[in-house]
């Protein structure tokens, strides 16, 4: 009888072949995410945030939606913590993975597991009772994630209701809106943006074009988000829109611009643990590997992106400490 572990390898294996087969250029696959292995290029403030990260739970404990886009390997907490300490980073803000729907079990659960030094970001419906936005608030949640971008949601109205319906439950909470999307929406949608009552935070470059950097369409309504103080952006995930080498060039100038707008509402994340790339017609009852990402080489570009110690102190520690309540 086959085992688990040699099903997980074979598992990864396959997926991995399936994609190069696809075409995509993608770092080596694994099962167990990656540690930094590079030193550390600038001394890293006390007190340090990583924004953006996920944590993945044992399967018979944590169960998937059905609706998800594709079947991950665990990443536990000691694995994070391990981490962390790589980087020199004190805080951490878990935010609700896709592949769990609106179930915040194991999101909490390692919030709980992290005490306060952690904060999370989960994801609701409309059949999340308030009690239970309630209690996530008592334990540490701070805002709610709609994932635009991994729903396939492009449409302006759409995306415009889904953002009405989030602010009308989270507004009593003091919770913030955080939005997975793309810079063409997020100009179509500006003037929701600049009305709404609560802050608004975009992941991941606002979802912006490396290649295309600050002349990718809608790049410029991020910007004037940023820089009127209305919106936080998360410098995250540098590796998840770019085939780059490591050094992530495309990213540079999108991120100097982002800090020249208003360096008081930037945030820095990893995105731990770096989900795979997910080709088109992607079965997902095949697990998909991590994507085996160096973070302290991810982490070294800020210092190439923003000089000033005293800038990157409110990017890593002031910033995430006035929006997460740290």
């Amino acid at each position: 009888m086959i085992k688990r572990r040699e099903f997980l390898q074979w598992s990864a294996a396959a997926a991995a072949a399936m994609l190069a087969r696809q075409g995509w250029a993608i770092e080596a696959p694994t099962l167990v995410p990656a540690q930094p292995r590079v030193p550390l290029a600038f001394g890293v403030p006390a007190g340090a945030c990583d924004t953006h990260v996920h944590i993945v739970g044992a399967a018979d404990r944590y169960p998937y939606t059905a609706k998800r886009a594709y079947t991950p390997p665990e990443a536990s907490v000691d694995q994070l913590r391990a981490l962390h300490r790589a980087l020199q980073v004190d805080r951490v803000v878990i935010v609700q993975p896709s592949f769990y729907g609106t179930d915040n079990s194991c999101t909490m659960d390692a919030v709980r597991s992290l005490g306060s030094s952690a904060r999370a970001i989960v994801v609701i419906d409309e059949k999340t009772p308030d009690s239970e936005l309630e209690a996530m608030r008592r334990n540490g949640a701070s805002g709610v994630r709609l994932n635009l971008a991994t729903a396939g949601v492009t449409d302006p109205a759409a995306s415009a209701r889904f953002l009405r319906n989030a602010v009308e439950r989270i507004r009593p909470l003091g919770w913030h809106v955080q939005l997975n999307t793309e810079p063409k929406l997020i100009a179509a949608l500006k003037k929701d943006f600049d009305a709404l009552p609560v802050t608004m935070v975009f992941d991941h470059f606002g979802g912006a074009d490396a290649a295309r950097g600050v002349n990718d369409p809608g790049f410029d309504a991020l910007l004037d988000l940023v820089k009127s103080g209305k919106a936080y952006v998360k410098i995250s995930a540098t590796n998840l829109f770019s085939t780059e080498p490591p050094h992530y060039a495309g990213y540079a100038a999108m991120a100097k611009a982002l800090i020249a707008a208003n360096p008081e509402r930037i945030l820095w994340g990893t995105n731990w643990p770096h989900p795979g790339a997910r080709p088109k017609g992607h079965d997902i009852a095949q697990l998909l590997p991590w994507r085996d990402i160096d973070d302290a080489v991810v982490m070294n570009l800020l210092a190439s992106w923003e000089p000033d110690a005293a800038v990157r102190k409110k990017i890593l520690v002031d910033n995430p400490a006035r929006l997460f309540g740290f």
